[in-house]
């Protein structure tokens, strides 16, 4: 028992100071190993976005040189002699030329080493030829028949009516074969030296990617003169990956959101040649470098299609070694989308953090050892002087006060010394303690009886606090009553006043205009009495004397009508300011109803939400004895709850998606055990979260915002069905789906009380 402990706190430390280094590590590692993909992703856009912005920047000088006429395009040699300084200047470039409206076209393009002069005719013959050392056209080397305007780079740039990138394709156009000019440079004395310049180096870069930049040159007046075009050599961003070290064993490649590569840090190639066959570009889950395809295949299984990724995303990958992998989408403004990814083999990072694992596994296998030893040793030493220990100890309990033990000879620790005189001083303390122990037990009567009278104080106070608090409780039930009873103001006054005031305001007009057109008729009468035939017969047929009586008093009936409205609904607010405390039977359904009617204003659609839909399941019910202002209050508090959880759903809600899902409030009655009536009033909102709906029903509890409420509707609402009605108030939600209140009420006072306790909180899926 002595020896264990040792063990298991040298195991423990040892394993615990183990898993927080190696955690640690993995930290250190992970946070390493994105500070240096985050580097090394840096570099990489730097020098992409500097190697493609060579051509955009000779893009926009060759379109304002044309434009302001600096080169002259009726002047096929001062033209050539432009591009060809222009692709002499920037090795990068393989072609740069102009394709005019007419079909002509004047360019100069790289083979190898070599520039040759590309000049095509409006009647689409073309040609190649070489150039001295002013880049003046000197030898033909090859002709072809060839049209630039059925170029999809012509066409695109046309449709774009920009700078754009084509797509990407090997460097071996169908215009230029270099095996060809080769073979017609030997046969020709006087293209010695350009066969030795050219043919020597024509494969230097085997076939590798390119890429076109046209453009839509206008002059001054927004007329289209052609479309500048510039190809790209893509063999520059290999070596720019080769020129990043990411880590002494990682990779770099960037490849197009088809799979094809575009380049890589790998000395493995990017196109692929068959036979006689042009070169294809090679995918990267079919490359030779087995890194580059074992990460590609990992991307696609772990991200899937590579056109949605749209944001820097990290993965690992365990193939023969475990690595970090970081895919980075990289775009421009001109249409390039490609993905960037950086492989970062794991072993780079931890070859030093593995040695020093393996040492500290060494150190604490030799520590543990030495615990172990060590511990054998001091429970010899410990364990005897405590056994002589433990036999005094309980020789004392069986109550030998008189044993002494002998502190000197038989305990040789400095401890163990002085816990055996401590054994000999307690046995002539407790005899004291016995004498002390009485005299305590009067001491603690007395303070028991001080924390009575303090109790009995306490007490008192309390019940002085709680009855200032029922007072104010009831102050606050008034001041909710009184907001109820205002919402039933402002929704009769909403629905009724204004059509009664139009009606109203609109009689006088009327009056006046029947009392003008029975003047008229008597004017008639009086003027022309002898009417027509078939007029008298219709004067006869409605009685048009007794009309002529009675209209006037008909719109003065109306009149008196919409006075008698008037006042009813003054009578109505006199009304809401008391309450209605008789105790009675009265339809439950037409309590609902009134209650639904007030609140139709807040139940139509407003703005860009649409209308609340209310469902009604009502059953044949009996007269119920209630109160019913109370019970009217209690529906008010419940249904405007959940109005305002259908509008605070509502508020975040597209309008297909209200459309989709309306919002609704569904209430049904039912009788139970035919002495008990059951309302039910559902909504399909955000519902109630489980730590709110144990306390819902609490006083001032709320979760408006201030001046929204009080806290006291639900409150209120439970003590009126609870204490007035002995009936049971539940609610039941679930977070997201919606609430459902419960209310049981007897439909007689004599009625037995339900199974259950009232107000009992229950969280159940929502019916209906």
């Amino acid at each position: 028992m002595l020896v264990l402990p040792f063990v298991l706190q040298t195991c423990g430390a040892a394993v615990l100071i183990g898993y927080i280094a190696l955690r640690n590590e993995q930290q250190t590692v992970s946070s390493l190993v994105a500070q240096v993909a985050s580097q090394v992703s840096q570099n990489v856009d730097a020098h992409l976005s500097r190697y493609l912005s060579t051509p955009m920047r000779l893009m926009q000088i060759n379109r304002r040189a044309i434009a302001n006429g600096e080169v002259r395009l009726d002047d096929p040699a001062a033209s050539g002699r432009y591009f060809w300084r222009q692709a002499k200047t920037f090795p990068s470039i393989l072609y740069t030329g102009f394709a005019r409206l007419d079909g002509s076209e004047i360019g100069v393009r790289r083979s190898g080493r070599a520039l040759l002069l590309y000049e095509n005719s409006p009647q689409g013959t073309a040609a190649f030829y070489t150039v001295d050392l002013q880049g003046n056209r000197a030898m033909q080397l090859q002709q072809m028949q060839s049209n630039p305007l059925r170029r999809s780079w012509y066409l695109e740039a046309i449709a774009a009516g920009k700078p754009v990138w084509s797509g990407i394709d090997h460097s071996e156009d169908d215009l230029l074969h270099l095996d060809a000019i080769a073979d017609q440079s030997l046969n020709n004395e006087a293209s010695q030296a350009f066969d030795q310049r050219v043919s020597s180096q024509a494969h230097e870069k085997n076939h590798y990617p390119a890429m076109s930049l046209s453009a839509p040159v206008y002059d001054d007046s927004r007329n289209l003169l052609g479309v500048a075009h510039i190809d790209l050599d893509l063999a520059g961003i290999s070596e720019v990956l080769e020129s990043i070290k990411a880590s002494p064993s990682g990779q770099i490649f960037v490849v197009e959101r088809n799979g094809l590569l575009i380049g890589s840090s790998s000395q493995a190639p990017i196109l692929l040649t068959n036979g006689s066959q042009l070169p294809q570009r090679i995918n990267s889950l079919s490359s030779p470098d087995p890194k580059i395809r074992a990460v590609s295949q990992a991307i696609q299984s772990q991200l899937g299609n590579l056109h949605a990724i749209r944001s820097a995303t990290q993965i690992e990958v365990v193939d023969s070694q475990r690595q970090f992998v970081f895919v980075r989408p990289w775009s421009d403004a001109h249409g390039l989308d490609w993905l960037m990814v950086i492989v970062l083999p794991r072993s780079d990072f931890m070859a030093e953090i593995d040695a020093e694992t393996q040492r500290n596994i060494l150190i604490c296998t030799v520590v543990l050892f030495i615990s172990l030893m060590m511990g054998l040793l001091t429970a010899r030493w410990i364990a005897r002087p405590i056994d002589r220990l433990s036999q005094a100890s309980q020789r004392m309990a069986r109550g030998d006060l008189s044993h002494q033990v002998d502190a000197t000879s038989s305990i040789s620790i400095q401890e163990f010394t002085a816990l055996g005189e401590s054994f000999n001083h307690m046995t002539t303390q407790i005899a004291s303690l016995v004498g002390h122990l009485e005299h305590a037990n009067a001491e603690l009567e007395r303070i028991n009886s001080d924390l009575e009278n303090r109790v009995e104080e306490r007490t008192a106070a309390l019940q002085q606090t709680l009855a200032e608090l029922e007072q104010t409780q009831a102050q606050v039930v008034q001041s909710e009553k009184m907001s109820s009873l205002g919402q039933l103001v402002a929704g009769v006054a909403h629905e009724i006043n204004n059509p009664v005031n139009f009606i109203h305001g609109n009689l006088s007009p009327l009056k006046e205009s029947v009392s003008d057109l029975l003047d008229l008729i008597q004017l008639y009468q009086r003027h022309y009495p002898a009417p027509p035939r078939e007029i008298q017969e219709t004067s006869d047929a409605i009685d048009l004397e007794f009309l002529q009586q009675d209209l006037p008093n008909l719109l003065a009936s109306l009149r008196v009508g919409t006075d008698r409205i008037r006042q009813i609904v003054l009578s109505l607010r006199n009304f809401a300011r008391m309450d209605e405390a008789e105790f009675k039977a009265v339809d439950i359904h037409e309590g609902i109803d009134s209650t639904l009617l007030i609140l139709e204003h807040r139940l139509k659609a407003k703005g860009n939400r649409l209308a609340i839909q209310v469902i009604k399941h009502y059953a044949d019910l009996p007269e119920v004895e209630c109160y019913p202002g109370s019970l009217n209050q209690v529906l008010m508090n419940i249904l405007a709850n959940a109005i305002d959880a259908l509008e605070a759903r509502d508020a975040d809600r597209t309008k297909e998606a209200m459309q989709q899902d309306p919002s609704r409030i569904e209430v049904s009655t039912a009788l139970v055990d035919a002495e008990w009536v059951e309302i039910a009033i559902a909504d399909n909102g955000g519902g109630i979260p489980q730590e709110i709906q144990r306390q819902i029903f609490d006083p001032f509890f709320t979760t408006k915002p201030v001046g929204k409420g009080t806290g006291m509707g639900l409150s209120i609402s439970y003590q009126i069905i609870a204490e007035k009605h002995r009936g049971t108030l539940e609610c039941f939600s679930i977070p997201g789906e919606g609430t459902r209140f419960v209310i049981r009420i007897p439909c007689s006072q004599q009625s037995p009380k339900p199974n259950g306790s009232a107000g009992m909180l229950k969280a159940e899926p929502v019916v209906g």
